[in-house]
């Protein structure tokens, strides 16, 4: 069973979840079925990744009923600005067959532009209108989260953003906590799966690296959606809650840590 984590709106998301990105098409649907037939819930997607009719088909194909899933889409560039994101969503909605998705994102604040606010005010009606539960941002700093404080109503559910042992990003997770906006981990896992001590401590507790690793986000209290397509890694990856890393397991990890300079809140990884 998947614990679920409690959002700032009297909502809860599930601590696991599939990462669909880069799914397409039926490996989209053959995914998103097998994993909510294998007792996933929580299912992440967005309009960038052009799979929300896979992932739809595979929700349907799931038989589960709808209550029980936890859905997420992201709207992305195209959708920023003054009610630009009502038809963006109810395309969504049409793509992935729901009434409704249960977190819908800013996919980036783009600052640039200066439409991040007019954007999350049309998020605050997309949520009174019933089309999304929860509403929350991706890829947002301390300071983007700032401005939507000073200007808007609502406080983001989530920030979804990229976070591994490597990429930690202590003060952003210190600063949506301290707001009661839970931090969400995409890319959970690259590129440290062969880093040694993730290697000792899979050894150690029996385990593999990917969780090991994915043992580590749930223990920083952070909800983590890891991506594949293969049902024997999808058990993998949510057999994580029968062990805990321990003081010297945390200790060792840390060492990892490439400090704050560290990633990129960036799309290359297709986020």
């Amino acid at each position: 069973m998947i614990p679920s984590i409690p959002l700032n709106d009297g909502h809860s998301i599930p601590q696991v979840g599939l990462g669909t990105w880069p799914l397409a098409g039926d490996e989209a649907r053959d995914a998103v079925s097998a994993a909510i037939g294998l007792g996933y819930r929580h299912i992440d997607t967005a309009v960038r990744y052009e799979n929300e009719d896979g992932v739809g088909a595979g929700v349907k194909a799931s038989g589960v009923d709808r209550s029980e899933l936890f859905i997420t889409t992201k709207l992305d560039g195209e959708f920023q600005g003054e009610d630009r994101a009502i038809d963006g969503l109810r395309k969504s909605l049409r793509r992935l067959g729901l009434d409704y998705v249960d977190l819908l994102l800013i996919h980036w604040p783009l600052p640039a532009r200066g439409e991040f606010v007019s954007t999350w005010r049309t998020f605050e009606k997309l949520k009174a209108d019933g089309l999304v539960r929860s509403i929350g941002v991706s890829n947002f700093l301390p300071a983007h989260l700032g401005v939507l404080a000073a200007e808007t109503e609502t406080v983001p559910a989530v920030n979804q953003i990229q976070l591994s042992p490597a990429i930690t990003r202590v003060e952003q997770r210190a600063y949506n906590a301290a707001h009661g906006i839970v931090t969400e981990s995409w890319s959970p896992i690259k590129g440290i799966l062969d880093e040694a001590p993730i290697v000792e401590a899979a050894e150690k507790h029996g385990k593999t690296a990917s969780q090991v690793a994915l043992r580590w986000h749930v223990q920083q209290g952070l909800v983590v959606i890891p991506k594949t397509a293969h049902p024997a890694r999808m058990v993998e990856n949510i057999s994580i809650f029968d062990f805990e890393l321990d003081a010297d397991d945390l200790a060792a990890l840390a060492t990892l840590d490439l400090g704050p300079g560290a990633g990129v809140n960036s799309d290359s990884d297709g986020h």
